[in-house]
């Protein structure tokens, strides 16, 4: 067929824009930091995956359109649904782990179920894994865990945060001797982790420390609370999670022990979880390295995203500041500070993974940076390193009041001396069972 010079012309115009915009949108997609997001907006412990993803994906959201993301390259993200369950979360790290442009940057599966279950993958991927407040306590210690960050405050941490706390209403660490205090937790590995430093606490302290387990998910402790009234103990530390917590302070008071005299885990304090308790929960303390309320940054966030009628990725705009949205803005910070501190190294360009495992490894969030970033008094100061990858160990305690989270104390530093050691052992002891060789720490740079 024969075709006129016009038609031919108009033809290549076509081909050539075509081309070109091929051409670009393959270079903005190689242009691309890519964050997997295996999370749930469904199961057991909804409010926590639906607030926590809405903080998180709206600190990236707000990088991206305000900043145009970091030093040019482009923050994207991928949710995948587990519905709070194990497999599910190994069946999502394995579908999204060689997305983007360089692969996954790092997993933040907030469980420490899906944490125990990735740990041998991550080695072999070179893709990190951080768990803010969660996770395996002892991959504190990089040299045997170089690609699992319990940055921030780990397990152990906030449980000695929760004695000082303690001590402090007592009048005085010293004045910890000889009282009774219960440890009520799930029965589960991670309703388990803090038997070990309590007991060390215990020994130090001289208090009795009391374990007691309510079987999963928590839906009946009537027989636990029956107990604790009989032993009759001075403080009660809740670590629990889900529908566990409001049936604890119900039962409580149906008993006759005080919330007063309750300090429960971050995952047991949320404002679902003390709204849901009712007046039952009013007075209980909370510990929380990841605490309530707004910030500089939240009112960034409210201008870039939310103002003008725009919807930003919460679909109730008074879940900004909860706890839950918090952490989401935690995670945020912390995954895209180590892209950043990891760029210096290696180019502003997307990362890989294990580059991105050194920028986790070498992050140095100071008073400084983190009033920079809007979050000072949100994140803790972390100084993170090739041996070290908690880098902080604080936490702050709340109060409420029945109807809101009110502060208690500001930062406390745990004893980190005292969770060293118990890491260190438990590491080794891991090292030793894996046939692990742990790194030379003192040969990182």
């Amino acid at each position: 067929m024969n075709m006129g010079r016009s038609t031919k012309r108009v033809l290549a115009l076509v081909a050539f824009s075509v081309g070109a915009a091929a051409s670009t949108a393959t270079l903005a997609a190689a242009n691309e930091q890519f964050f997997p997001m295996i999370g749930w907006r469904t199961g057991p412990l909804t409010p926590l995956g639906v607030n926590l993803a809405g903080g998180w994906i709206d600190y990236m959201d707000l990088l991206n359109k305000r900043d145009g993301g970091i030093n040019g390259v482009k923050l994207t993200w991928e949710e995948c649904e587990t519905a709070y369950k194990v497999d599910r979360g190994v069946e999502c790290y394995e579908r999204l782990k060689k997305g983007g442009p360089s692969g996954a940057s790092a997993f933040n599966p907030i469980s420490t179920q899906v944490t125990y279950a990735l740990l041998d993958r991550t080695n072999t991927d070179h893709i990190p894994i951080v768990t803010i407040g969660s996770g395996r306590t002892d991959a504190t210690d990089g040299r045997v865990f170089p690609y699992i960050f319990p940055l921030g405050t780990n397990y152990l941490s906030t449980n000695t945060v929760k004695i000082k706390f303690i001590g402090s209403k007592e009048g005085g660490m010293d004045k910890l001797k000889g009282k009774k205090i219960v440890n009520l937790h799930m029965d589960s590995a991670a309703g388990k982790e803090t038997i070990p430093i309590l007991e060390a606490q215990a020994k130090k302290y001289g208090f009795e420390l009391v374990n007691i387990a309510v079987p999963m998910p928590g839906s009946e402790q009537q027989a636990a609370w029956l107990e604790i009234r009989r032993l009759k103990p001075d403080w009660v530390i809740l670590r629990e999670w889900g529908v566990a917590p409001a049936v604890a302070l119900k039962t409580a008071e149906k008993v006759g022990f005080p919330a007063n005299r309750i300090v429960a885990v971050p995952f047991a304090g949320s404002e679902d979880d003390l709204t849901a308790a009712g007046d039952a929960a009013k007075g209980v303390y909370v510990v929380h390295p990841m605490p309530p309320g707004e910030f500089p940054v939240t009112q960034e966030i409210k201008k870039y995203l939310y103002g003008g009628g725009k919807r930003g990725n919460l679909d109730d705009v008074s879940r900004m500041g909860t706890v839950f949205y918090n952490m989401g803005l935690t995670y945020g910070v912390v995954n895209t500070e180590a892209v950043r501190v990891a760029q210096q190294k290696f180019g502003k360009k997307p990362l890989t993974g294990e580059q991105i495992q050194w920028g986790l490894e070498h992050l140095n969030l100071d008073e400084k940076r983190l009033k920079e970033l809007g979050v000072w008094g949100l994140v803790q100061p972390i100084k993170s390193s090739c041996s070290d990858h908690e880098g902080g160990g604080s936490a702050k305690v709340f109060q409420w009041d029945g109807a809101k989270l009110v502060p208690a104390s500001d930062w406390i530093q745990g004893d980190r001396a005292l969770t060293r050691a118990l890491v260190e052992e438990s590491s080794m002891k891991y090292a030793k069972e894996k046939g692990i060789t742990p790194r030379d720490c003192s040969k990182e740079n």
